[in-house]
């Protein structure tokens, strides 16, 4: 499971390392909180985290246009790496300079 969550984890970087400029992809952490597979389909609760309230706001874009793209972009690589259908949830959430805090790096497994 915890190479599946990683898998995702990437997939969504990934996604947003090609849909957003060069600032914002590095404070960016992505983090599945769940991953369940239930009759076929599997759901996916993923939170991106950033450090500041504008990056928040640039992630999710006008109209959430920008969040979505990246999540209908990652649900497509998903649903051909598993063969399976996928049901994927992005929330963005600021978590303030998490880049220099020990405990924010151990817990996203940097340390």
């Amino acid at each position: 499971d915890k190479s599946e969550r990683f898998f995702v984890n990437e997939t969504i970087r990934e996604k947003i390392l090609l849909n957003y400029e060069k600032e914002i992809p590095y404070s960016v952490e992505v983090v599945t909180e769940m991953f369940k597979e239930k009759e076929g389909i599997i759901f996916i609760d993923s939170i991106i985290y950033v450090e500041r309230d504008t990056q928040k706001g640039i992630i999710i874009g006008h109209k959430g246009e920008a969040i979505k793209k990246v999540g209908t972009e990652a649900r497509i690589d998903l649903e051909k790496f598993f063969n399976k259908k996928i049901h994927l949830n992005l929330f963005v959430k600021v978590k303030k300079d998490w880049r220099k805090n020990e405990r924010d790096l151990k817990n996203f497994g940097y340390r």
